[in-house]
Formats: C-alpha cells, structure tokens, sequence
C-alpha cells in the first residue's frame, strides 16, 4: 500500500493511495486547494480538526469502500426520471428506485419488513414494497405525504372507473369553461408566483375537480402539484425558490431567467398523459399485484419512532436532509400552500424538522423522550465532533460565520440525528442492516466528516459498522468557501451498519 504527503488547511499529513477495489483513492482531482492561512490561530484550529479527522480515518480505515456502481444518478432522483410512477414528480433530494434494488439486493434482503424515516417522496416505500417486502414510512412534510397517498391510491384503491375519469379529463379539459373557481392558497413567500393568468386557470382546475370522487380528486390534486414549478416564476435552488425576473420579485443582482415557463393548459394534460400511459390498463401499475404492504406515519421520526415496538424491523434505508443549510420548507413553499399549510403551520413545520437549517431553534431532546440520555452522551462524547462545534461557535465570536445560526444547526443535526440512530438500532432486529444516504459538508473552512462523525455514535449505539461505501467522484463545496478557504472535495457516501 503505497503513502503520500498532502497538503491540507495548510499542514502537511501522510495519507494512503488505495485501489479502487479496496478503498479510497486519493487522487489530484480531489485534494484541497487551500490558499495560504495567514491567521496562526485559524490555521491551529483547522490542524487539529484535521488531526482527529485522520485518526477517526484510521479507525474506519477498512470501512472505506469506493464503489464504482453508486453513481450520483444512482444515489439521486435522476435515475428516477424515466421510471413509471417515481418521474411524475420530480423530488429532487429523492435517492432512486434502483439503489434500493441495489443495496437489498447486495446484503441479500430478501424478506422481511423495512422502514425508512425520513421517507420523503416514498422511493424506499414502493421500490421494497415492490418486491414483496412489507414497509413502514415517516414523513413531516405535507408534499411527501401527498405523493404517497397518491401512489397508495393508485395501487390499492383506483379503480377503471377512475381511469375513465381522469382520461375524459385529459380529453374535455373540464375546467377551461368552468365559472367554478376555488381559491388558490398563498404564503408570503410565495405570493405573486404566477401569472394572472395561470393563476385563474389553477382556480377553475381546483373548482371543477371538487365534483369528482375522492381517489380522481387525489390524482388530480396530485397531477397539479407537478406542475406548480413549470408553470410559475419560480425554480427550486437549494436553500430557496429563486424568482425569475418576470415576476417583478427582483432584489438586486444579476436578473435571474428561469427560462420557458409553461402554459397551464398545456403542463397539466402532459402530467395527466404521463400518469395515464404509466397506469394503462393490461401493463400499468393497476396490474401490480405482488406488493408487500405499505404504512405511512404522518409526523417527525422524533416524536414517531419512541412509539414504535422494539426488534420489527429487517433493514432501514433511508436518507435525512444533509447538514447543509436546505430549508425544505421555503424550497416546497408552492406545494405546501396549495395544500393548505399557513404561516403558522409553515414555521411549525420548519421547527419540527431535523435541524438542518439555521432557523431551527434547539430542540429539547429529553423532554421528548427522556430514554435518549446515552445517545447525548454519545455525541457529547464524540471528540472530533466536539472540536468542530468549538471552533464554530469560536467563528461565530469573533464575527467570522455568514450566519450566526450555523454552529446552533450543526449542533442539533448532530445531537438529534444521535437520538434518530438511537431509535433505528432499538427498534431493528439483531443482525438487521441500517443503509443511509448522506454527505459530508464544511462551514468556515472546516470540512465535516458526517460520515464518519455518525458511524462512530452509531458503533456507541448498538451499530457495527460494515461499510462506508464511497462514491467515486466527491463533491464540491459552495463557491463561497471555495473563494475563502479553497477548494476541498466532499465525499457522499452510503452508510452499511449492522445492528450487533
């Protein structure tokens, strides 16, 4: 095995090269290039962070697995663009069908009954229960649990009947002469997002819907939460919705031009048309029959997974949002108001989520459930998470931090997502594995390995950690850290852990 210097926040440390088949290769691709430190005690804090870093990175040594098959289409919703039922709608922090083939597949799960937390547009859900297996989701945000009751619908409840119905609605565009208008919902955020226009035709399409059954009106609803990013002046770009520069929503900069935005009419008989020849009759999803059994829990895992019985479960696939600054609910803000969510629900939900945005207030997590002491203690325990948390809130002192927030986020992500392995290792049979989408992430020039940060609480919890499987191509940091503190590549990885 062959070894090299690198250099690193500006501190020379001896790294291994590793084939691809055993490990992580170290190649010039992905070295950081970091910008001399000229602040003596920046450039102490950040060495230390990097000396406990490499001594975790010794301890998972044989752990790290480059995987060539986990491409970033695989372990994102782009492999899911042209699969009947997952392209309808585009949940772009989905991971795709074919990495929970993959991963079941690989660790011979075969039988059995599997959750996933943070369930999201319930890829883990349809993808295992299509192969028989049984499923248990959760899910806090009203957009994800639409799109799953739309599927369940279709598969368990809709009827030719129905199929009738939503085919002589793509056919007669129903709502074109309807005077019957229902009052399109808005937030602050996302008033003025449509054109007059579009505006009234998403009115008459929710007004004329109303006369149709329960399931049509679930498909319908769900048909035009498709589209709402289509049609409107806005597009989803990470932490917010950037506003195109025909809505009049300019704050200065440089305009942003969102390019074609769609006529209604036009984007919601294209939506209906792609639902349609995914469920015709003789071929469809309507014919699929082999599905093990699909529950969903409405709510955060926080509250959920306390109530949930001890050893149910087989495997858990699943992947929390990344300590990453995204706030879901502003990136979802059309969907959530169409269905109703107002202000106050909109700020309750943003708190109830894991903490991954600087707006998340602490949560107390004892209160919530007072049997989390020792998964604390795993994450007060964790050194090198520990030294990052201090140098933060030392940036954050001295004024060096773009939001104050952010030692206060990484803080909680850390803390409650060690209560979350803590539940996942309670409630999974011995032997039972835990597969986990995440990505490593750097504030103030700090890179933090979540993935080794999580493994070693986990291996604290009950977890053996089999694999940390890496994907071949790391991925950048924000032009704004790359422009202060260089460029560092990122790994995202797969977590495999086995319930000891």
């Amino acid at each position: 095995m062959a070894s090299c210097l690198i250099q690193k926040n500006n501190k020379t440390v001896e790294t291994n090269l590793f084939d691809f088949s055993t490990n992580i290769i170290v190649s010039s691709e992905n070295l950081a290039e970091e910008p001399e430190i000229v602040n003596p005690e920046l450039q102490k804090a950040l060495s230390k962070i990097d000396a406990l870093d490499f001594k975790l990175s010794q301890h998972f040594n044989n752990k790290f697995i480059v995987q060539r098959s986990l491409t970033r289409q695989l372990v994102s919703f782009q492999a899911n663009k042209t699969m009947a039922s997952y392209r309808w709608y585009k949940y772009k922090e989905a991971f795709s069908a074919p990495l929970v083939e993959y991963l079941l597949n690989r660790y011979k799960i075969v039988s059995g009954k599997v959750l996933d937390p943070f369930a999201g547009s319930g890829t883990t859900l349809f993808a295992a229960g299509a192969v028989g297996m049984n499923v248990d989701g959760i899910e806090l945000l009203p957009i994800g649990q639409q799109i799953i009751a739309a599927r369940l619908c279709l598969e368990k409840e809709f009827t030719s009947d129905d199929f009738a119905a939503i085919k002589r609605w793509l056919k007669t565009c129903p709502w074109k002469e309807s005077q019957v208008r229902y009052p399109l919902p808005k937030l602050r955020i996302t008033d003025g997002a449509y054109s007059i226009e579009t505006a009234e035709a998403i009115e008459r399409y929710m007004g004329t819907m109303q006369n149709e059954k329960k399931c049509v009106q679930i498909i319908l609803r769900f048909a035009l939460l498709c589209v709402l990013e289509s049609i409107s002046f806005t597009r989803k770009d990470g932490q917010y919705l950037r506003w195109d520069y025909r809505s009049g929503h300019r704050k200065g900069g440089k305009p942003f031009d969102k390019g074609e935005i769609l006529d209604f009419d036009r984007a919601i008989c294209t939506k209906i048309e792609d639902i349609l020849n995914d469920l015709k009759l003789g071929g469809g999803l309507l014919d699929e029959c082999n599905h093990g059994n699909i529950h969903l829990f409405q709510g955060s895992c926080l509250n959920i997974m306390p109530k949930l019985p001890d050893d149910s479960y087989d495997a858990i696939v699943t992947s929390p949002p990344y300590c990453n600054r995204y706030d879901y609910t502003r990136t979802y803000a059309l969907e959530l108001a169409l269905l109703g969510v107002d202000e106050k629900e909109l700020i309750n939900l943003r708190q109830q989520m894991l903490s991954c945005t600087v707006e998340n207030r602490a949560k107390d997590l004892l209160a919530i459930n007072h049997l989390w002491a020792k998964a604390i203690e795993a994450a007060d325990t964790q050194e090198l998470l520990q030294t990052i948390l201090r140098y933060l809130e030392e940036q954050k002192a001295q004024g060096k931090l773009n939001n104050t927030g952010i030692p206060r986020m990484v803080r909680g992500y850390f803390y409650e997502m060690a209560c979350i392995i803590a539940e996942c290792s309670r409630v999974m049979k011995q032997n039972g594995f835990l597969f986990m989408v995440n990505d490593n992430v750097r504030y103030a020039g700090a890179s933090i390995s979540v993935d080794m940060i999580l493994s070693s609480i986990a291996e604290k919890l009950g977890f053996n950690v089999e694999n940390i499987l890496v994907l071949p191509n790391g991925k950048g940091n924000s032009s704004q850290q790359m422009g202060e503190h260089g460029r560092d590549a990122l790994r995202k990885c797969v977590y495999v852990w086995r319930k000891s």
